[in-house]
C-alpha cells in the first residue's frame, strides 16, 4: 500500500482513486497516527492523519486455513461438551474413549496441537486479514481458548506430563494474548479515529477531533491483556498446584474461586462483544455467539457435577463428625 501524503490539492481526484473501502482499510490497517497543528483550534483542536501502515494481506488461503482450524476446533469442543453433558456420572468418567482422547489432545482450542497453530495465526494477525480479519474475529478465537482451557482438564495421568501440558496452556494463553492485543490496538485506534472523528479534507487519513486520539481508542473497551487472561492464568496454575501439591480444603476453596471469577470475567467479555460488536458484522456477532453458547454448555456442565457432588460431600462430614 502507498504511503499517505500528507496534503493534496486535489482531493476529489484522490479519494476517486482510493475510494471508500480503501480509506476505512486504512484507518484499520495504520500503525502510527501523527498529530500535527492546527490553526483552527475551535472546529478542529486536534488534527491527526496516518503515517505508515501494515503491509498487504497475506493470500486468501491462508485465512481459509485459520478459519478452518478454529471451526473445527469449535466443533470438536461443542461435541465434547454435550458429551460431557450427557453423562450422568462423574465427567472424569466421560473423558474415556479413544475417540474423545484424541479430540482431547490433538482438536481442542487450548490443546498442545492447535494452540501452537493459532499462535502462529495471531503473531501474524495483522496480515491476515483478505477473508477473514482478525483483526475483527481474533478476540472471538482467543475467548474459545479462554473457554476451552476452562472447561477441559488436561488428563492428570503423570505428574511431570500434567506440569507439561499445563505450563504450556499458560504459556500460551500469554503469548496469545499479547499477539492478540498488538493486532486489535490499532484497529480499535482506527476505529475510533474513523468513527467519532471528522475528514478534514488535507489527506485521505486525516481528521479533526474534538479529544485527543489515545492508543485503542474509547470506542471498544476489550482488551486481550487483561484481568480475564490473568484469572485464567491463575484457575490453571491453581489446578497445577493442587494436582502436585495435594488438594486441601484451602486450596479447594481457593481453586473453587479462581475458577468461578474466571469464568465470571469470560462470560462479561463474550456478552459484551456478542451484544457490542466493533465492525457490526453479523458474522462477528454469530461468532461470539457461537463462544457465548460453547460457554453457557460447559458451565451447566460444571455446576450439574457440584451438584451431584455436594449430598455424598455433605455425606462425608457427618460421618466425619459422628466418628470419635
Amino acid at each position: 500500500m502507498p504511503g499517505l501524503p500528507l496534503l493534496n490539492p486535489d482531493l476529489a481526484s484522490l479519494l476517486q482513486q482510493w475510494g471508500p473501502e480503501d480509506i476505512t482499510a486504512a484507518f484499520f490497517k495504520c500503525t502510527r497516527w501523527q498529530r500535527e497543528d492546527t490553526m483552527d483550534v475551535i472546529n478542529c483542536p486536534y488534527h491527526y492523519f496516518c503515517d505508515s501502515v501494515y503491509p498487504s494481506h497475506y493470500p486468501a488461503v491462508v485465512d481459509v486455513s485459520v478459519l478452518l482450524v478454529a471451526v473445527v476446533s469449535y466443533l470438536s469442543s461443542m461435541a465434547l461438551a454435550v458429551v460431557h453433558c450427557m453423562a450422568r456420572r462423574a465427567p472424569e468418567v466421560a473423558h474415556g474413549g479413544r475417540v474423545q482422547l484424541l479430540l482431547r489432545k490433538y482438536l481442542l482450542p487450548s490443546g498442545p496441537v492447535v494452540l501452537p497453530l493459532l499462535l502462529l495465526a495471531l503473531a501474524n494477525g495483522h496480515r491476515t486479514g483478505a477473508v477473514f480479519p482478525l483483526s475483527s474475529f481474533g478476540p472471538a478465537v482467543f475467548q474459545l481458548v479462554l473457554v476451552s482451557a476452562l472447561a477441559f482438564d488436561n488428563p492428570a495421568d503423570g505428574s511431570l506430563k500434567y506440569a507439561l501440558l499445563e505450563s504450556s496452556t499458560v504459556s500460551g494463553i500469554l503469548h496469545a494474548s499479547l499477539y492478540l492485543e498488538s493486532v486489535v490496538m490499532p484497529y480499535y485506534t482506527g476505529l475510533d479515529a474513523l468513527v467519532t472523528s471528522s475528514l478534514s479534507g488535507e489527506c485521505p487519513t486525516c481528521v479533526c477531533r474534538r479529544e485527543a486520539l489515545v492508543v485503542g481508542g474509547s470506542v471498544v473497551s476489550y482488551r486481550a491483556w487483561s484481568p480475564v487472561t490473568f484469572a485464567v492464568v491463575g484457575t490453571l496454575c491453581s489446578r497445577l498446584a493442587c494436582v502436585l501439591f495435594g488438594v486441601e480444603r484451602l486450596s479447594s476453596v481457593a481453586k473453587l474461586t479462581l475458577e468461578v471469577l474466571a469464568w465470571v470475567l469470560v462470560a462479561r467479555d463474550c456478552v459484551y462483544l456478542a451484544v457490542r460488536s466493533p465492525g457490526g458484522d453479523v458474522l462477528e456477532m454469530a461468532a461470539y455467539g457461537a463462544v457465548c453458547v460453547l460457554m453457557c454448555v460447559t458451565v451447566s456442565r460444571r455446576v450439574y457435577t457440584l451438584l451431584a457432588c455436594l449430598p455424598t460431600f455433605a455425606g462425608a462430614q457427618k460421618e466425619r463428625m459422628l466418628c470419635p
